[in-house]
């Protein structure tokens, strides 16, 4: 069976990359911590509405999603009291919301009653799976990148939380992966939906994950390719609904104008001379001056 990686940012900055460079900034490293925080803590609620839907079956896969509901609780406090402690914001953090784009780009009626129970199953299972298989790549970037950073009080008591966190994120990856293979092995019909879901919401996933990062000039025409990217993996006849539905606010991106604002206020208050040497030519190149930067952090 195929095994599903997250993606790259624009194929080209790896999770070491771009950890290399918030671990050093410490607003910004305090707002990835809050970001954690917040889709721990939305996980709850989204695990708990899958459990809903799928109304009691089968009875195993609830009771593990209870158990995942319980350690995404757990991690969430985790990071609330690290923050705290820290004196940080633990506020819905601002810019685009990972957690908030994956859920619009959604197919919202994956688990209604118009798919049978074992679709349903399918699809829920393929898209928690590659969430948690981006957040394990994320804990493990951040302990590497925190582990090269200087040993400060707080630089430590950072990677012991997310130390704490990271096993059980990847158990949660072997858990889906497991019950994924499962059904698969049933038949090469099984075999053949799973692969297309895991097709579909690896999709999904690295266009809500980009849209979280990129505020760079042309991201929203990236944004457009992105879902068309995720269009083509369905029926032909799906494709033009889905697009019709997500288009005009995938072009328009009014969060993404709103992050963008603000992120250049913050710079130019931060340092003017650093807005016009680096933050200006960051946002023109896009990725090619990303790029540049995380090559000078290594």
């Amino acid at each position: 069976m195929t095994v599903a990686y997250p993606r790259k940012f624009q194929n080209a900055l790896s999770a070491r990359d771009i950890m290399k460079q918030v671990v050093h900034e410490r607003e910004i490293h305090l707002i990835t911590l809050n970001r954690y925080r917040y889709s721990e803590q939305r996980s709850c609620k989204d695990l708990t509405d899958v459990i809903e839907q799928l109304n009691g079956k089968p009875p195993e896969l609830i009771r593990d999603l209870s158990h995942h509901i319980a350690d995404e609780a757990r991690h969430a406090m985790w990071l609330t009291d690290l923050l705290i402690d820290l004196g940080a914001d633990v506020g819905t953090p601002p810019g685009n919301s990972y957690i908030d784009e994956f859920d619009r780009l959604l197919d919202k009626d994956f688990l209604s009653a118009k798919n049978n129970l074992e679709d349903a199953v399918i699809s829920a299972l393929a898209a928690i799976n590659v969430t948690e298989k981006r957040g394990c790549e994320y804990f493990a970037g951040h302990i590497y990148a925190l582990k090269q950073a200087p040993q400060t009080e707080e630089n430590i008591k950072i990677r012991e939380t997310i130390e704490k966190i990271f096993p059980e994120e990847a158990g949660h990856v072997r858990w889906g992966n497991r019950w994924l293979a499962q059904i698969a092995d049933k038949s090469p019909e099984h075999r053949a939906k799973v692969e297309q879901a895991k097709k579909k919401y690896l999709a999904i996933e690295h266009a809500a994950f980009e849209s979280g990062l990129d505020i760079t000039f042309g991201a929203e025409l990236r944004g457009v390719a992105n879902l068309v990217e995720v269009a083509n993996t369905m029926p032909a006849w799906e494709r033009p609904q889905y697009l019709m539905e997500r288009l005009p606010k995938t072009l328009l991106a009014p969060e993404l104008q709103f992050t963008r604002i603000q992120a250049a206020q913050r710079a130019w208050q931060r340092d003017p001379q650093m807005f016009m040497e680096k933050f200006v030519p960051m946002f023109l190149n896009g990725i090619k001056g990303m790029d540049k930067n995380a090559r000078k952090a290594a």
